[in-house]
């Protein structure tokens, strides 16, 4: 019996947002708006959404001994995630400036802080969540020494779900664990780097899954998603909704596939149940204080 649904293993920032009529040139200073403060990072995104879901949920991640730390812990225990994970100190929480301009548009500079302090040690010293758990999920805004350690970690029956952002090179080990690998076009295509042949997604998901994952899904926004295994590659159809804006939507998710397939989905089901996930945080402003309930996307 797994006293977790979801293990989330990741980063927790704290969005520094500012809203500006333009970017500034270099040398250049402009007014902007009053500053927001929101938890953020994409670890604690996926932990805060799986959680609003009904999943029971635990981090490991680290944050700094600090004020942007204690945010960010008290929006994950608001929202029903453990946080036995959550180690405290060794540097200051990582942060993420955002300046958005009238059209949407932003601009990010990331410190990662606490989060490049996320070693293999602390997951070694973690790992009787792991064998708690019934699904791993994972990102790549932590060191990726620790993501090789995650996969080391896991118990032998658990799943591992990687979303590769931001995308970087992975060692075969990774992929070979990854079921599956989420990735958006972007990712998708930095990932392939010269191995990439067509512009169909069809095309890059079968690559992808060449190279070792035992499954991948490639999100397509406004056009859906798709599924790839040894089975065959199947589209999910798109949710139709008024969006207003999609932050923390990949997270959101990647979040809800995790859950889904931990619960006995098929590959293809916990997509679309993911999708109409995602379709739901985009209908309201923010990262976290967008991700759906159960109920919620019931009534999507």
């Amino acid at each position: 019996m797994y006293d977790y649904d979801l293990l989330v293993v990741g980063s927790a920032n704290a969005d520094l947002v500012i809203g500006v009529e333009r970017r500034p040139g270099a040398g250049e200073t402009v007014l902007g708006s009053d500053l927001a403060v929101h938890p953020g990072g994409k670890g604690a995104n996926q932990a805060v959404a799986a959680a609003r879901l009904g999943a029971r949920t635990a981090l490991l991640a680290r944050v700094g001994d600090d004020a942007y730390g204690r945010l960010l812990l008290d929006s994950q225990r608001s929202s029903g995630v453990d946080t036995v994970g959550v180690l405290v100190g060794g540097a200051p929480t990582g942060v993420a400036l955002i300046t958005v301009d009238p059209s949407g548009d932003n601009s990010i500079v990331v410190s990662p802080g606490a989060n490049g302090r996320l070693t293999p040690e602390d997951v070694r010293a973690a790992v009787s969540l792991f064998h708690a758990s019934r699904v791993v999920s994972v990102q790549l805004e932590i060191p990726l020494e620790t993501v090789v350690e995650v996969v080391r970690s896991l118990a032998p029956d658990s799943r591992f779900v990687l979303n590769p952002s931001p995308p970087r090179p992975l060692p075969t080990e990774v992929l070979a664990a990854c079921d599956p690998l989420i990735v958006n076009e972007h990712e998708a295509k930095v990932i392939l780097g010269d191995s990439r042949v067509g512009d169909e997604p069809e095309d890059w998901a079968r690559i992808l899954l060449a190279k070792g994952p035992r499954s991948v899904v490639v999100t397509l926004g406004s056009r859906g998603a798709l599924v790839a295994s040894r089975k065959g590659v199947a589209r999910v159809a798109p949710v139709k909704v008024d969006a207003v804006d999609t932050t923390g939507a990949g997270d959101a998710f990647t979040a809800a596939l995790a859950y889904r397939l931990g619960a006995g989905a098929s590959l293809a089901e916990a997509a679309a149940y993911a999708a109409r996930v995602g379709a739901a945080a985009v209908t309201k402003e923010g990262a976290q204080a967008s991700f759906p309930t159960a109920a919620e996307v019931d009534a999507l």
